[in-house]
């Protein structure tokens, strides 16, 4: 009889709980959030994701693996789509290898700016790319993640003004037809390296160069075996903050709401961090010793673009797309 009681009695309270409202509070479970990036523990984004692990700690348990401890870099994606990671740090140019039209993201002097390419994300071109990896990658996209603006750093002394004077030179790139051909239309023969190994690539002498933002160029130490910066200015380095579409599916409303939130705080953060510290390292990599000047970028956008519209790239992109993105204010 006491059994019998006691399960009445047990059942009866968890009715009256649900009655009360109080049953989705105690079923929402605390969730895992495995976030795999490649940059280092001391760049911006780790701070920026710092960030986003506190603003989620009272909802999920947010795990951070930086410096490519995790994945190597170009293989987040399929962790991603396999449910073997939950969120992580994707280069646009890795989800061009799978849907091309994406690879419009990637062309050499397409954002005006941080500002603009937020703005460009946040509109309908945005939804419209991002329902894209939706749909053929099974992968959300939280926005995008600024890093800099990425510029020519090489170790050759030599004098560059034009594409024509990188003729040769062994520009490291990351593996992928996009990041290759961006490393062609600044007039280099692209070389691809992983992150990890370029300082010992650029050490050796196995490559001439690499582009990235000056902060990350700093934050690995890319000066110290260099000789030259030239501001290019080719390219507003992003990446894209992106979860499992099976993860985003399984979080209710008021989940999604806060990862989204924590993801736009981050965002926020990277941005502004980056604006201050790209003025410094110019400062910073003189006194090293090191050239920092700024070639003819015009002769450079001009020859980028040239390439870029002749290639077949541009067959895989949407009609008027240039011209909707030139549009966005």
């Amino acid at each position: 009889m006491r059994t019998r009681f006691g399960r009445r009695f047990w059942l009866g309270g968890m009715a009256a709980l649900a009655a009360g409202g109080a049953m989705p509070a105690l079923a929402q479970q605390r969730r895992r959030l495995r976030f795999a990036a490649v940059f280092s523990d001391q760049d911006i984004r780790a701070e920026a994701m710092r960030g986003f692990a506190s603003d989620l700690a009272s909802q999920f348990d947010v795990e951070l693996h930086l410096n490519a401890t995790l994945f190597r870099q170009g293989t987040e994606i399929v962790a991603l789509q396999r449910g073997n990671l939950e969120m992580a740090n994707i280069a646009a140019q890795d989800v061009s290898r799978q849907i091309p039209a994406w690879s419009v993201m990637t062309s050499a002097y397409l954002f005006r700016d941080a500002a603009h390419m937020r703005q460009v994300f946040s509109g309908e071109v945005g939804q419209e790319f991002n329902r894209l990896a939706r749909d053929q990658l099974n992968i959300h996209i939280l926005g995008p993640l600024y890093f800099g603006t990425r510029h020519v750093n090489l170790k050759p002394r030599k004098r560059i003004a034009t594409p024509a004077d990188m003729a040769g030179m062994k520009l490291r790139m990351p593996p992928g037809e996009a990041w290759q051909f961006l490393g062609e239309a600044l007039g280099a023969n692209p070389t691809p390296v992983a992150f990890a190994e370029l300082y010992t690539a650029l050490q050796t002498g196995a490559v001439d160069g690499q582009d990235n933002p000056l902060p990350t160029s700093r934050t690995m130490r890319f000066h110290e075996v260099t000789t030259q910066f030239v501001l290019t200015s080719h390219l507003v380095a992003f990446d894209l903050l992106a979860v499992s579409a099976r993860f985003w599916d399984g979080l209710s409303d008021a989940q999604r709401g806060a990862v989204t939130a924590a993801a736009e705080r981050a965002i926020d953060l990277s941005v502004r961090r980056h604006a201050e510290q790209e003025q410094e390292m110019i400062a910073f990599f003189r006194a090293q010793g090191l050239e920092v000047y700024e070639p003819d970028v015009a002769a450079f956008r001009s020859e980028a673009q040239r390439r870029y519209l002749a290639s077949s790239l541009a067959q895989s992109w949407p009609t008027g797309i240039l011209d909707r993105i030139n549009a966005v204010r």
